[in-house]
């Protein structure tokens, strides 16, 4: 029993060393990717998403990489956008983007596990994104996307968020209260949305962190030609992540434990690309598209991660940039010392702090779907003598048409 408990103490100590190690990264890439959506307008981008080729896929690509890396999130606003006329190579490459070439998630892979792992990510997302564009007619049809719209256009329209559409200069966003305000709200969405899924992530890298590396060694094939132990990794990395149902920046520690513990490069790498082929996901595609084309859209991406990966690791190989050491348990767990990495969490503390406290000072929660938005941009109902305040006409038509049900029973 002493042994069992010595376990599980350790685990939630290494889950807390390896928050520890990447807090600041963490606050840092969550407030640059929140004033990015606060501040870069997505209007006529998203006008643009409409038909294919090669123009819409970039446009698609450049506006995942400017939205919240949460793969919930991005997938909720892919389906907005193919309802909207979008290809679904576009809302494909939407989906890509917004989960492989977001900021906070190359400065936590940065921290933890090298840059090299961070150039990684960000070439291959975008090797992600054009074998995606070149493989997906082999697995979708014209006739089952446009299947898959309509499923999606009868589907749940969700939160179509609402825009104060305010214009405003550089300078004067950064002197104005109401825009620090956009960015704070956005910030404390993407904390919401991303929470349980960092803290899962942690708490199993943590965990699995105390596993010895027979156990590591196990999972993969040691005594076999290269060739074929690479492929196996680009293989099993995307299953173990499928298995995990840890995605967003959430996989990032776990992926750092499986480096540590013997898989190889192109492993981790595609372990880190399937954050949007997890069961739960695979779930939402069922009710957003159909069972047909949520199971080709799921066997086209995981194709596509394992092709991509593989590319990358020959990429890196040829180039000499793959790490030839790896990092101790010790190095990835850390520790907490007085150093610079102390200030560092500290001033991402404060940051985290004056971001929410103005959400606090500004903000009002929706009361259908609990988030917090600014009360001065808020759309309004009076109802019944009272005040509320909506993030989006779908939640204000929900709340009336809730409120009318039930006084009329």
């Amino acid at each position: 029993m002493a042994d069992v408990l010595r376990v599980i103490g350790d685990g939630f100590k290494d889950g807390f060393l390896m928050a520890w190690e990447v807090w600041w990264a963490l606050v840092l890439g969550f407030a640059i990717s929140a004033i990015v959506q606060a501040w870069v307008p997505r209007e006529r981008i998203e006008g643009a998403l409409g038909g294919s080729g090669f123009r819409p896929v970039a446009l698609a690509t450049g506006l995942g990489a400017a939205s919240s890396s949460c793969s919930y999130a991005a997938i909720a606003i892919a389906k907005s956008l193919f309802q909207k006329g979008a290809s679904a190579a576009s809302a494909l490459a939407f989906q890509f983007s917004s989960t492989n070439l977001v900021i906070e998630l190359g400065v936590v892979m940065w921290v933890l596990i090298g840059w090299q792992f961070t150039l990684a990510e960000l070439l291959g997302g975008l090797v992600l994104i054009v074998i995606m564009t070149l493989l997906l007619r082999l697995f979708v049809s014209r006739a089952q996307e446009e299947r898959a719209r309509e499923h999606a256009r009868a589907a749940d329209s969700g939160h179509q968020h609402h825009s104060a559409g305010e214009r405003l200069r550089l300078r004067e966003r950064l002197r104005s209260a109401r825009a620090w305000s956009d960015v704070a709200h956005n910030f404390r969405n993407d904390w919401s949305m991303v929470w349980k899924e960092i803290l899962i992530g942690f708490l199993l890298a943590g965990f699995i962190g105390q596993l010895p590396d027979s156990f590591f060694n196990s999972l993969f094939i040691t005594e076999a030609p290269a060739a074929l132990k690479l492929l196996e990794n680009a293989i099993v990395g995307p299953l173990i992540a499928v298995l995990s149902f840890v995605c967003s920046v959430g996989n990032v520690p776990l992926a750092a434990v499986l480096w540590s513990g013997g898989i190889g490069f192109a492993g981790v790498i595609a372990f880190i690309f399937a954050d949007l082929i997890v069961l739960p996901i695979v779930q939402i595609y069922r009710k957003y598209y159909g069972t047909a084309y949520a199971l080709r859209i799921v066997a086209l991406m995981f194709v596509t991660m394992v092709i991509a990966a593989l590319i990358v690791d020959a990429v890196f190989s040829g180039a000499g940039l793959i790490p030839s050491t790896r990092p101790t348990r010790a190095d990835i767990f850390g520790a907490v010392k007085l150093d610079y990495k102390l200030a560092t969490n500290l001033l991402g503390l404060a940051v985290f702090s004056a971001l929410f406290a103005l959400t606090f000072r500004r903000g009002v929660s929706d009361p259908v779907c609990g988030m917090k938005v600014d009360r001065a941009k808020a759309l309004e109902l009076d109802l019944a003598g009272e005040r509320h305040y909506f993030c989006s006409e779908h939640c204000r038509n929900a709340f009336v048409e809730h409120h009318a049900a039930s006084h009329a029973s």
